[in-house]
């Protein structure tokens, strides 16, 4: 037809020629759709796309960045296998870890992801997945992918990593021999604040194998229409994701003299510099920071912001601040949060694609009202 943008399939059956077509499809002799739960085209022409720009063998996305991250999960843990897990992550994935999979008979040991010796410290015979994020949200640990893959591959471990930080134009485990990356693609892939959506990328085998007959048989599927907008997302996500690492550096080295702590993976003050930037490509939008003042400083602080807004998402075009202890990280207590380092006073913040000199200015008036 000569369209410039890809056609959207809103539709949940699909109509066949003849009897024979039909059965030979749900055989899986033949190529086409069936139903879709199972395969739609807009939904197909996304998964394409996200694992050309990951480098894996194929793709499956999902209909939250949540779905994704326990479909990548479920798929291959049964009752009496073992995960180890990352102390630092999104609170939904620690509550995977800590509340979900023990009630089916997984146990889950939490590590310190930065200690690379604790991940094979412990492992036991049963251990089947390593699960992690880098950085991490929100303390931004950064965990040394190469190291901890080749920990997993000597003992026939599967990694699944949550890249949703950095996306694949900032970073790509499987480069570093990550097994599977799975990705809230609500946020940099859209990077809009319209949609929620997720994707796993991993090899044939765990795709075909592991993963599809879960999802076929679940149902965490993404919409046709929400496919149809991270598209679109996919289409700016490189300059938007590079164009906000230089702005989010710009506004961490202002922040950097003005508060007692901040976490942000390409300035000097962070412990793991050198390895982040071994492994990313830009230091991506989002870091965190930390007041003295507890949650009073810290509400104080985002009450004052004028350009920057209050909200929990990430990845987004428009600069976004929340206060992860009573927000993204609430669930899990004073006592979880202490444990993953997460202090009353930390706020993190997504670094947008306005004028960095704009949010430099406002985040200035917003910290001398709070008293810094």
């Amino acid at each position: 037809m000569g369209e410039t943008s890809e056609a959207l399939f809103l539709t949940s059956g699909y109509c066949y020629d003849d009897a024979a077509t039909v059965a030979a499809r749900f055989a899986g002799e033949q190529d086409g759709m069936t139903y879709s739960r199972l395969q739609n085209p807009t939904v197909a022409m996304l998964e394409e796309r996200i694992a050309l720009l990951e480098g894996a063998d194929d793709c499956r996305v999902q209909a939250s960045g949540m779905a994704a991250m326990t479909a990548a999960l479920l798929c291959q843990l049964s009752a009496g296998d073992h995960m180890v897990s990352a102390r630092a992550a999104f609170g939904s994935c620690r509550w995977l870890g800590d509340s979900l999979l023990p009630r089916f008979g997984v146990d889950v040991t939490v590590v310190d992801a930065r200690d690379t010796a604790a991940w094979e410290a412990a492992i036991r015979p049963n251990t089947k997945v390593f699960f992690f994020e880098t950085p991490a949200n929100p303390t931004m640990d950064v965990a040394d992918l190469e190291a901890i893959a080749n920990i997993a591959k000597a003992h026939g471990i599967t990694t699944v990593v949550d890249n949703a930080f950095c996306s694949p134009v900032l970073q790509r485990p499987m480069e570093f021999g990550i097994d599977v990356v799975a990705y809230s693609a609500t946020k940099l892939m859209d990077g809009q604040g319209r949609v929620l959506a997720g994707a796993v990328c991993g090899s044939e085998e765990f795709i075909n194998e592991k993963l599809l007959p879960f999802q076929r048989n679940t149902g965490p599927n993404l919409s046709p229409f929400n496919a149809w907008v991270v598209l679109k997302g996919l289409e700016t996500l490189d300059l938007r994701a590079k164009q906000q690492s230089e702005n989010a550096l710009k506004v961490g080295q202002f922040l950097e003299g003005r508060v007692p702590v901040i976490l942000h993976p390409w300035l000097d003050s962070h412990p793991q510099q050198a390895l982040a930037k071994k492994q990313m490509d830009a230091c991506g939008p989002i870091f965190s920071f930390v007041l003295d003042g507890g949650r009073a400083q810290a509400h104080a602080l985002l009450d004052a912001l004028e350009l920057i807004d209050i909200s929990n998402n990430i990845g987004d075009s428009r600069s976004l601040m929340c206060h992860p202890a009573s927000s993204t990280h609430h669930n899990m207590g004073p006592e979880g949060r202490e444990a993953m380092g997460i202090s009353e006073g930390m706020l993190r913040i997504n670094v947008g694609l306005e004028d960095a000199d704009d949010l430099i200015e406002d985040l200035d008036q917003a910290l001398s009202k709070a008293g810094l």
